[in-house]
């Protein structure tokens, strides 16, 4: 399915809008904004998706020490724009070995993020309380972001979710103890922002985790 849109919430097989209905749908999900094929880790990637989406495509810049810029997907189609973006980086994890970090940004209702979270969707929802103060805070286009921690996800990630840009803002770590890049203030730039400095991404092999 790499070479075609699927569906966002579950990677299943689309259908194009046509002759009796006029938006992609999904047999499990109904109406659904396309998810298009990943991208490997690129300039000309970072500038295909900046020019279509009409939500951030979020990045930690700097990037931390050693992390590389891992691939790039979005959901949308040409006619709509991207309505989700996800954007994967990896390197040294703060106690040692590897570590990969997601962030994705989408409306409402497109269920990208639940689906890297490994949460039933679309949104955060009952997995997610604000009642108490937040987990984690990122500086996201200037501006301190409060985020919190997302239950009931699979053991082997950390999930945190909150609002940057009156979008859904998730991040998604692995292993869980990556998600303490995410107590430190991570500054996120949208990379829509970032102009000539989109140049500079270190770029290294393409994240499975986007692929998931």
């Amino acid at each position: 399915m790499r070479g075609e849109p699927s569906c966002p919430k579950c990677g299943g097989r689309v259908r194009a809008p046509g002759l009796f209905s006029d938006t992609w749908r999904c047999d499990a999900h109904g109406s659904v904004h396309p998810l298009q094929p990943v991208l490997p880790p690129s300039v000309d990637a970072l500038s295909v998706v900046v020019r279509r989406t009409r939500v951030p495509l979020w990045m930690p810049w700097p990037l931390p020490v050693g992390w590389l810029f891992t691939g790039v997907v979005c959901a949308g189609d040409d006619r709509d724009g991207g309505r989700a973006t996800a954007l994967a980086c990896s390197g040294p994890g703060p106690l040692g070995g590897a570590g990969e970090l997601l962030l994705i940004a989408e409306e409402l209702g497109v269920g990208l993020g639940a689906r890297y979270a490994g949460i039933e969707g679309p949104d955060p929802g009952r997995h997610l309380d604000v009642t108490g103060p937040p987990e984690a805070k990122v500086l996201a286009a200037g501006r301190p972001t409060p985020l919190w921690h997302v239950g009931g996800t699979p053991d082997d990630r950390a999930v945190f979710a909150g609002e940057a840009r009156g979008l859904w803002l998730w991040a998604v770590a692995w292993p869980d103890s990556s998600g303490l890049l995410l107590y430190d203030e991570l500054v996120l730039t949208d990379l829509r922002d970032a102009g000539a400095e989109v140049d500079l991404v270190p770029c290294g092999a393409l994240s499975p985790r986007l692929l998931s």
